[in-house]
């Protein structure tokens, strides 16, 4: 079984992904680390594992972990990131795993000089539904793609919220904007060529609250907006000249609704529906990053996949600067 330990308490760790470690087949929670014992202690307790630790470097030193998983904020990423590869720690880390592309490189020395696993959570790669689209999509269902369409929106103005924070990397597009550029990108198996977009920041946080994106690919275009302070709102359209595909749930699955995937024909008169049920695709995500973990492949997000989607992000802020189409 694969030991995990959790750096910090925060929110997404306890709401999906440690209770994905329990349920999973071939993985154990073994720790949770927090600079407060006693919250370590409260939240090990409540999920039934053995170890707490009072500080993050306390749990990267235990012979007791094989891998991390980190929830900090965003700004922390790369810096816990590389001290658990130097410890000898596998490493889950949430998304973004940067503010930049070029922080990438060191985690990718650090993963090769270690010889240990670094990957980025995008846990929707993980989920049968994309699996279904890219199937769909790289099988000719729609014809020739033209054109994907997304959104995704919700309401934040808590000003103590992480994603609030300019300094701890918060923003729409380093939150969400990440998630149609990575599913389109996964999708098609195509990477964009240049990207145009306007950007609008909270006048009092300083973040990014609205960005409306387009993005050139080779042969079709990828527009979306994100937004903290919108109502919330998920969806995405892959459009092609015989057809097109749209995903109910794309990124929330089952918090948002429940995970079905449309393809309808030219002409709109038919349509085929794909349900995937309650499908956790956090658990999906922790039981094929052990198995890669152990020596298995198990088609995990590689850092490589990585720098691709952050440079996408990176040429998104420089379009908005210049106001210029800008290359990626």
């Amino acid at each position: 079984m694969f030991r995990w330990g959790i750096l910090s308490t925060a929110k997404i760790g306890i709401t999906a992904v440690i209770p994905a470690i329990c349920d999973s087949e071939n993985s154990v929670l073994s720790g949770i680390a927090s600079r407060d014992f006693a919250k370590a202690r409260s939240l090990a307790d409540r999920f039934g594992a053995p170890l707490a630790f009072g500080s993050y470097e306390e749990m990267l030193a235990s012979k007791d972990i094989d891998g991390v998983y980190i929830p900090l904020p965003t700004s922390q990423h790369v810096e816990w990131s590389l001290k658990a590869a130097e410890a000898g720690k596998h490493v889950l880390c949430e998304k973004p795993i940067s503010l930049n592309a070029g922080e990438i490189a060191a985690l990718l020395q650090a993963r090769d000089k270690h010889g240990v696993l670094i990957s980025e959570a995008f846990m929707i790669t993980y989920h049968p539904q994309w699996l279904k689209v890219r199937e769909l999509v790289q099988g000719g269902a729609i014809g020739t793609l033209r054109h994907v369409q997304a959104a995704f929106t919700y309401f934040n103005k808590d000003a103590g919220n992480m994603r609030n924070q300019l300094s701890l990397g918060g923003g729409a597009l380093p939150d969400i904007g990440v998630y149609p550029t990575v599913a389109t990108r996964f999708v098609t198996g195509k990477e964009p060529l240049r990207v145009a977009a306007s950007v609008e920041r909270d006048p009092d946080f300083g973040t990014d609250r609205y960005a409306n994106v387009r993005a050139d690919f080779d042969g079709f275009e990828l527009n979306f907006y994100v937004a903290t302070q919108l109502a919330a709102r998920q969806s995405i359209v892959f459009h092609g000249d015989k057809g097109y595909i749209e995903v109910l749930a794309p990124f929330n699955t089952g918090k948002y609704d429940h995970a079905k995937v449309s393809l309808h024909n030219a002409a709109h008169d038919g349509a085929q529906e794909f349900n995937f049920g309650a499908v956790n695709h956090y658990r999906l995500q922790v039981e094929a990053f052990a198995r890669e973990a152990q020596g298995e492949k198990a088609g995990v997000f590689s850092l490589e996949d990585s720098v691709l989607n952050q440079k996408l992000i990176d040429a998104v802020y420089r379009a908005d600067a210049t106001g210029e189409w800008e290359a990626v």
